[in-house]
């Protein structure tokens, strides 16, 4: 799986965040599992 950047991952374990700096190949772990990418969260508007 390529890391992309910007990208925020999720450990599903702790709760731990990550931000991608620097995208390559690989998968990011945390409590050896895989993290998943933590889905956008939408903002209200302003009107």
């Amino acid at each position: 799986m390529a890391n992309q950047l910007g990208k925020r991952f999720e450990c599903k374990v702790c709760g731990g965040e990550i931000l991608c700096t620097k995208s390559g190949e690989g998968a990011v772990q945390c409590c050896e599992q895989e993290m998943q990418i933590k889905q956008p969260v939408s903002l209200p508007t302003a009107d």
